[in-house]
């Protein structure tokens, strides 16, 4: 099978482009709609196959809009398969990039690259086909992306480049209903009727669900057709499975030549699939192998899954295990989690502390928590789920983080304590302005839950993998940072940032199952660090090692410190057990819980009291390293010092633990880096 690599581009490898064809196919709306709607049903099935060999994605919002991406594709826009790249080609941008799988599904369709690549290769790590699309990995593609509510504003600069360039071409941009929760798209659509950008065209897929529910009770949007209107644009209002209804408004929009034209299709979540139609818990779940052929025989095409590509499809994901993952030959990885009969170790995921933790203390009539869509995911929903009565003081802000931020703060001025939280790249990122300006400098006691933090957020992404939110925190006056090393510790460290810290508060979780290394006894006090020392091996992981608080701990001359935070204190611990039992050198290892305040005085004495520190965070290389390396040079100990990070990146889809050991924070790479410092 050839499956292009990300670094080769269609000028390179001609497998991007095995038809030499031109879009939009001839003929009548009529003979057109025909076609397309056979192709499109055709899609509908390669988008299923490839989401269950991936394992995850999108299956019910990207069915949503295939009738939509296939009547663009191959009915209405100019575009070249075999040249990705020819400047006369109509421009699409998806703006809402989950939805990703039925654009990769029916550009193989239309020929961009053999189907089969797309099939076996979504999410997979050295792929193009990544879970939140990178132009740089995949020709055809228009845009990088994953955070919602871009995707308009990218469109109208380069339908304003065509304009200034005298292109006679159009810009095609479809966004989803909930995005339109979020401010900067109406930004965007002001912008848009204001300079009167004739050429671009929004398709909006309206199948009325989102993450959190439907969109009338999480952010009613409506009446979307009258806000559009209000704002100086075309509307038309269609039937979103019609390809024919489909093709005919794409037709009256090109006719409009003094203003923008939004297209509103009405649309089904998981359209064509039974059991998947108008289901919320379909918006991001792909198929298991059973209901992948259930789905199959209802669009007619189960003969697609043959043992072949089946056999295929696992050779692929085992290939690429074994060179990043669980997989990894032991002579490599001679201790990783669970693959010994001892030093067995218990998983979780750290965001489930943070849930747990809301769940208890939110019996105070003072927590108020506020959800951005993805409430379940990071798990702030727990601080109602089994408490109806608490949902009074729950508020639903929709796709909107910035407003969300400013109404925790007026809240907080009255005397709220409110938690506000979504994945980190979102909460730390798109609202900083607002997290620095009103809450920080302001001093309110807002906290802030900041999940699916790391590269071990995997297949998602580089869009959905935060690895600068630290830095971004630390660096606010007033603000505290607490990044806890697994699920009960997050748990101590929500209720400390709630109920024990009066002021702003960052806490920092993960999505994926991580070790769980401490007990419910072990100490967690605000500005004070744990310390571990291996003590020899034994049935269960964490009874090798002796954990104390950073002030209570007695030298016991170690030939060096590791200082790590979040899940990446598992892997240190783990360090320090292949040193003793494979090098026979014994190692610190400093729990950094609390990155701010930082625990100065555990630093220090581990920087003279041993000579040499390694950092490890799974964030930006040096988020957490400077700031130690800062306390140390202020002081003017001399010591060695090896950072351990992601060397100042972007990630990219893939396994967790295959991108845990891609990036080189695993275990494995410390004692590599031990050794070398040593």
């Amino acid at each position: 099978m050839n499956i292009t690599t990300p670094t080769q581009t269609a000028s390179q490898n001609k497998s991007f482009t095995s038809k030499e064809i031109q879009f939009p196919i001839a003929g009548t709306i009529s003979e057109k709609a025909e076609f397309i709607t056979q192709k499109a049903r055709e899609a509908r099935a390669y988008d299923l196959i490839a989401l269950y060999f991936a394992g995850s994605g999108h299956s019910g919002s990207s069915l949503s809009m295939i009738d939509i991406v296939s009547a663009l594709y191959l009915g209405v826009m100019n575009n070249k398969p075999s040249d990705p790249y020819w400047v006369g080609r109509d421009r699409l941008f998806l703006s809402g990039q989950h939805k990703c799988p039925a654009q990769y599904s029916i550009m193989g369709v239309a020929g961009y690259y053999p189907i089969k690549d797309f099939l076996l290769g979504l999410r997979a790590l050295g792929y193009p086909f990544q879970g939140h699309p990178d132009w740089h990995k995949l020709p055809g593609i228009e845009m990088s992306g994953g955070s919602l509510g871009q995707g308009l504003g990218i469109a109208i600069g380069s339908a304003l480049s065509a304009r200034l360039n005298n292109e006679d071409r159009r810009t095609y941009c479809i966004m989803g209903d909930g995005e339109h929760q979020e401010g900067s798209v109406w930004e965007a659509v002001m912008c848009a009727a204001h300079h009167k950008i004739s050429k671009l065209c929004v398709i909006v897929d309206l199948n009325k669900l989102q993450i959190d529910g439907k969109v009338c009770d999480v952010m009613n949007i409506e009446p979307i057709e009258d806000k559009y209107r209000a704002f100086g644009w075309n509307t038309i209002r269609v039937d979103g499975h019609s390809v024919e209804s489909l093709l005919t408004a794409f037709e009256q929009a090109k006719t409009c030549t003094d203003r923008p034209t939004v297209i509103l299709a009405d649309t089904i979540k998981g359209k064509g699939v039974s059991f998947m139609e108008g289901k919320v818990d379909w918006h991001g779940k792909a198929p298991n192998f059973e209901q992948l052929k259930l789905a199959l025989t209802e669009l007619g095409y189960e003969n697609l899954i043959t043992d072949e590509i089946l056999a295929e499809g696992k050779i692929l994901r085992e290939t690429i295990a074994k060179e990043y993952g669980n997989l990894i030959p032991k002579s490599l990885r001679p201790h990783w989690w669970n693959s010994e009969d001892v030093m067995k170790v218990q998983m979780s995921p750290t965001r489930f502390g943070f849930g747990t933790a809301l769940d208890r203390i939110g019996s105070d009539e003072r927590v108020v928590c506020l959800g951005a869509d993805i409430s379940g995911s990071i798990c702030i929903s727990d601080f109602h789920k089994n408490h109806p009565e608490r949902l009074s003081r729950f508020f639903s802000m929709g796709v909107a983080e910035q407003n969300m931020t400013v109404v925790a703060a007026g809240l907080a001025k009255e005397g709220k304590i409110p938690v506000i939280g979504s994945y980190g790249v979102f909460i730390t990122g798109r609202n900083w302005d607002q997290i620095r300006t009103t809450i920080c400098h302001a001093n309110l006691n807002v906290k802030i839950g900041v999940g699916h933090g790391g590269i071990s957020v995997g297949p998602d992404g580089a869009t959905h993998q935060s690895l600068e939110d630290i830095t971004l925190m630390a660096i606010l006056p007033n603000m505290s940072v607490f990044v806890p090393c697994d699920t009960l510790e997050s748990d101590k460290a929500t209720e400390a940032a709630v109920l024990k810290i009066n002021g702003p508060v960052s806490v920092r979780f993960s999505r994926e199952s991580t070790p769980v290394i401490t007990k419910t006894d072990t100490p967690f006090i605000v500005g004070k660090a744990n310390i571990y020392r291996y003590r020899g091996e034994q049935p269960q992981f964490i009874d090798a090692f002796e954990c104390k608080v950073s002030s209570d701990y007695v030298n016991e001359n170690e030939a060096l410190t590791i200082i790590a935070c979040g899940p990446e204190v598992p892997e240190a611990m783990r360090a320090a057990y292949i040193l003793k039992k494979n090098h026979n050198i014994e190692a610190r290892v400093i729990n950094m819980h609390t990155i701010k305040p930082l625990d100065d005085e555990a630093i220090l004495r581990a920087a003279k009291e041993t000579g040499k520190i390694i950092t490890v965070e799974e964030h930006q290389r040096g988020g957490v390293g400077n700031l130690i390396a800062g306390v140390i040079t202020r002081e003017g100990v001399p010591v060695k010092i090896a950072m351990i990070g992601v060397k100042d990146r972007f990630g990219e889809s893939g396994v967790s633990w295959e991108l845990v050991w891609k990036y080189g924070l695993a275990a494995e790479h410390i004692v590599e880096s031990a050794l070398a410092i040593l």
